[in-house]
């Protein structure tokens, strides 16, 4: 089977049964169309033959989309997401065939856990798309704002003073308001201009990435609640070669749209992967039909039994990458 079906892919639900026929039939439409794809999973000594599970299904280092042009077909792209890094690194490289399948999936995943967005005034911490238009995140942001038809709703990364005067004014109408920003950007506001949210959920896109002294997770989210008033810091984990996200509404840990999932490979052996357990997380992100639904990331983590995970750090030797430095 060399056909893969793109109108399924937002159409799915919690369903093990129907998640793993979808990776399934992904796995055999991108080994038959993706080069790069298919010389990986030869290499590892697989094939649509022998693989029968979503586990067994080998995912693409991440660092690839460096190196390599990882696309599934020949197309000609709509777009590129880039990411960004320091002079010394490397940028990947997700050319995108359609833009719609990226805004279906963020949409789609975003209201899941959140609701219409048009209920939402959205504050982005976070450049404008004009300065970071190859950004996967600043993409998002901007159709969300424009999305919520909020006079309001912008970015605000350099207008601090302007973003708080703008927070006080949604909280006294009892606006529902998603601030979402890079955190070393919610850090520096939080510390300059402290308020008591209600009304407002404070988003965090991970990283500080030299921006100021590197802080644990708990560390970062208790001082943005201390600054902020709110009883929990919510998180979003995507990237540059991703078209789909996780979102966590507290203690960071994230929770996967029907078309994603998160599975753990061992550190040692990176042809043992499990359901849950600790280890080096993959992603299965069903969007990422025309590049590559299989990822091995560099990120280290846990993966629950409910299919939900938390994301502990990077390993030690690959490069510095992150939202603060526009990854997305």
């Amino acid at each position: 089977m060399d056909l893969f079906d793109v109108n399924n892919i937002f159409s799915l639900r919690y369903d093990q049964g129907a998640f793993s026929d979808a990776c399934l039939s992904a796995f055999r439409f991108q080994y038959a169309h993706n080069p790069v794809y298919r010389q990986w999973c030869d290499l590892t000594g697989a094939a649509p033959a022998v693989i029968m599970t979503p586990a067994g299904i080998p995912s693409l280092p991440i660092s690839f989309f460096k190196t390599h042009t990882v696309i599934t077909t020949q197309f000609e792209p709509q777009t590129l997401f880039e990411s960004s890094g320091t002079t010394q690194t490397i940028q990947s490289k997700h050319w995108v065939k359609d833009i719609e399948l990226y805004r279906q999936s963020f949409i789609k995943g975003f209201e899941l856990f959140y609701g219409k967005i048009e209920d939402w005034c959205i504050l982005g911490l976070l450049p404008s798309y004009l300065e970071r238009q190859h950004s996967s995140l600043v993409m998002m942001v901007d159709e969300m704002i424009k999305l919520s038809g909020h006079a309001d709703s912008g970015f605000y990364l350099y207008e601090h003073e302007k973003l708080s005067q703008t927070l006080q004014k949604l909280e006294a109408g009892g606006q529902k308001t998603l601030l979402i920003g890079v955190t070393f950007g919610l850090l520096d506001f939080a510390a300059s201009f402290s308020q008591k949210l209600r009304y407002t959920v404070v988003m965090e896109t991970g990283g500080m990435k030299g921006r100021r002294k590197e802080l644990t997770r708990a560390e970062v989210h208790q001082q943005l609640k201390d600054g902020l008033g709110v009883t929990a810091i919510h998180s979003e984990y995507g990237m540059t070669e991703l078209l789909s996200q996780a979102y966590s509404k507290g203690e960071g840990r994230f929770v996967c749209p029907p078309w994603m999932k998160v599975l753990v490979r061992d550190e040692e052996d990176p042809l043992l992967v499990k359901t849950s357990g600790r280890g080096l997380l993959q992603v299965i992100d069903l969007a990422n039909i025309y590049s590559c639904c299989f990822i091995a990331t560099e990120d280290v983590g846990i993966v629950y039994e409910d299919g939900s995970f938390e994301v502990w750090g990077r390993l030690d030797n690959s490069d510095i990458r992150g939202c603060s430095l526009m990854v997305r």
